[in-house]
């Protein structure tokens, strides 16, 4: 008999405004996850963007920074195992949302003003 897998998702909100949260999606089995994503998600402009995602797409747990622009840094993630990153992975979204967020709204500024 086979292990049942079970999915998780949920949504977890940063701010009080109800501006920033982050979105969480995991395939676990037993105590272990299996894969998952984490991505931090803001409301700018009256639209949800995300602006910085982890996963382990591709087969390996990464870091996804996600510009104004559309392109993409790609950060491997360094862990003995998939639970370690998932863990990291929303502690450092909990503590550094701000900072993504900032350097994504100064993209947007920069962006706009390079449009004359």
């Amino acid at each position: 008999m086979s292990t049942p897998t079970k999915d998780m998702m949920f949504l977890f909100t940063l701010s009080d405004d109800l501006e920033d949260r982050i979105r969480v999606t995991a395939l676990k089995k037993k105590d272990k996850i299996q894969k998952f994503v984490v991505q931090y998600e803001a409301l700018i402009h009256e639209e949800w963007r995300a602006i910085v995602r982890y996963d382990t797409s591709h087969g390996f747990a990464h870091k996804d920074i996600l510009h104004y622009n559309g392109t993409v840094d790609k950060q491997p993630l360094y862990f003995h195992n998939v639970n370690m990153a998932f863990t990291f992975a929303i502690q450092d979204l909990k503590t550094s949302w701000r900072w993504y967020k900032i350097g994504y709204e100064r993209e947007i500024r920069d962006e706009k003003g390079n449009r004359r």
